[in-house]
């Protein structure tokens, strides 16, 4: 009898295979006490040296289908494996204890890895903690002389059933194979998300009982639609899903159409429809997708992804590159988003209880113009070859917003004494994420050119719900009444005081909210490439002005995220 699962929609699509149960090996051992600490030491270098050559050839395998910002997962994972602090702990308990190889290594990258994960405030470094068990995972594989799941060998359709999927897992995956994905845990914005709409895998995540549900080759469907994982389906059940499938793949093809077409509504108001990109790389796959522009570049790469603080030349490349990619499209770059949250080594900050409220992006900033003025000037001198955008994260205050402009102006000078008006058409802008910067948008907005509404924090923010945090991950509402009734705030004051309205968060690529951000009229809708396309087709069959009449309806007759949606779907049809 056919079992029905419920998830969250992660990834668009619909899949039909037997479930493949991603399950590691046991990597069970005996405690022992060794006489030769040395020997015992250069077994665990061997098992790291080994772990790092394998992850090597993983990313090598994999430079063809993944971006640079996913590539470099792997170097992160390399990383942790060269850690002369954790390589240190485990060996002074293997000298000072006599413990053996695998406990000494299992108790140290437990302890490194528990110790991130308590960090419930901070997002990144509870990220950062999955690296270790991971990382920990593949070198004990390598002690033990055991294979870990050898995703790449894959050579039938299957449905990848795991409790959590990571980074060298979804490295190894062959679209062609691959029909879908589910797991236990994670969210819209964790890893396997991310990755499985990348590599357009249809995928539900955040399922809680999958692993436990279903058994190694049982036949499934996942329905990425609609967060549906359904295990041993009828025959009908299968006919069904089948032309489910078929009409979503072409109504696929026919977006694919879409991708020199202007981002238009059914009543003829234009939109911009850009892609949010982790590295320069990632342009390419923007103007694939037929990208109006880039919406928001994160520039924090250029600082996590060094052991030094880049120069303003090797700044000065990397937007280059970006602005040169999009072909004389719009890019807008956010200022460095640094703080306790995504530790520098070569940056030292201090501790803070909550990074996410501490001292971080715009406040570092202003209390280090210097260096924030480094990155301006790349900025300006990379705005020769093309439009370029520069915002500013983290902005509560009108005054925080007047000094960073201040320091703009003085690095925009100090690149026109070689270049004479170089830099005088950058727009300025900045992120809308605190909840005082939302409610006082008419003032802010006298000061930009543009807001670009980043409605990943500014849900967390007015929820304080720590977005990372999944027993708190129902908080995350776009949709709810009180939350639209800010944002339609911050695009009125936008447009009332002459600066455009953009967004950057997941919330524009948002099939329900899409109308009631049109009818709103927000400008710009800035998201993941693989989005675009969809978002173009379905922008084409919506009318602004009646759906400006029901978001007024919305804000004044709905009190929850569920009546909003019924709403919604109401009027979709």
């Amino acid at each position: 009898m056919a079992k029905d699962v419920k998830g969250i929609a992660a990834s668009d699509g619909i899949g039909i295979a037997p479930a493949y149960l991603l399950v590691d090996p046991d990597l069970s051992y005996d405690k022992v006490k060794v006489d030769d600490t040395a020997a015992e030491y250069a077994r665990v270098e061997k098992a790291f040296q080994d772990s790092i050559e394998e992850l090597t050839q993983i990313k090598e395998n994999a430079k063809d289908s993944l971006g640079e910002e996913e590539l470099g997962v792997f170097d992160a994972h390399i990383a942790i494996l060269s850690d002369p602090e954790m390589l240190g702990q485990i060996k002074d308990d293997i000298e000072n204890n006599h413990t053996g190889a695998e406990e000494a290594v299992d108790k140290v990258t437990t302890a490194f890895a528990d110790m991130l994960a308590a960090m419930t405030d901070n997002a990144y470094m509870q990220e950062r903690a999955a690296d270790v068990k991971d990382v920990a995972k593949r070198a004990m594989s390598h002690l033990l002389g055991k294979q870990l799941p050898n995703i790449a060998g894959i050579n039938s359709p299957v449905v990848i059933v795991a409790h959590e999927i990571t980074p060298s897992d979804t490295s190894q995956m062959d679209a062609k194979f691959v029909k879908g994905i589910v797991t236990d845990l994670g969210g819209r914005t964790s890893h396997a998300a991310i990755m499985s709409r990348t590599l357009r895998i249809p995928a539900i995540v955040g399922s809680n009982e999958i692993t436990t549900s279903v058994e190694h080759g049982q036949m499934m469907i996942v329905d990425g639609l609609n967060g549906d994982a359904i295990i041993d389906p009828s025959d009908d059940q299968v006919k069904e899903y089948e032309a489910k499938a078929e009409a979503f793949e072409a109504e696929r093809a026919e977006w694919a159409k879409l991708v020199d077409a202007p981002s238009v509504s059914k009543d003829g108001k234009e939109f911009e429809i850009a892609a949010n990109i982790g590295t320069p790389d990632d342009t390419e796959d923007a103007v694939k997708q037929g990208a109006d522009g880039v919406g928001l570049f994160r520039s924090e790469f250029l600082y996590m992804d060094n052991d030094h603080m880049p120069s303003e030349d090797e700044q000065f490349e990397a937007y280059k590159k970006a602005v040169v990619g999009m072909n004389g499209k719009p890019v807008v770059v956010r200022t460095m988003d640094i703080g306790g949250d995504k530790p520098l080594d070569y940056m030292p900050l201090p501790k803070e209880e909550n990074p996410f409220l501490g001292y971080r992006a715009i406040r570092i900033c202003l209390d280090r113009p210097e260096l924030f003025k480094t990155q301006l000037r790349a900025l300006v001198r990379a705005s020769e070859f093309g439009p370029v955008s520069i915002m500013f994260p983290m902005i509560a205050t009108v005054a925080e917003l007047r000094q960073a402009k201040a320091i703009f102006e003085e690095a925009k000078a100090e690149v026109q004494k070689d270049h004479p008006g170089l830099g005088d058409d950058v727009k300025i802008g900045m992120m809308i994420e605190i909840p005082l910067a939302a409610l006082n948008a008419a003032q802010l907005a006298k000061e930009v050119d543009f807001f670009s509404i980043g409605t990943n924090d500014l849900i967390q923010y007015s929820f304080a719900a720590d977005r990372g945090n999944e027993a708190v991950s129902y908080l995350y509402q776009p949709l709810n009444p009180a939350f639209l009734s800010l944002v339609k705030h911050v695009i009125t004051s936008a447009h009332e005081n002459g600066a455009k309205a953009a967004m950057c968060g997941e919330m524009a690529g948002d099939e329900m909210a899409l109308p009631l951000l049109m009818g709103m009229g927000l400008d710009e809708y800035s998201m993941s490439a693989t989005s675009i396309l969809r978002t173009r087709s379905m922008m084409k069959k919506l009318d602004t002005k009646e759906w400006a009449g029901y978001v007024d309806e919305i804000i004044a007759n709905c009190a929850t995220v569920e009546e909003v949606q019924d709403f919604v779907k109401s009027k979709l049809g």
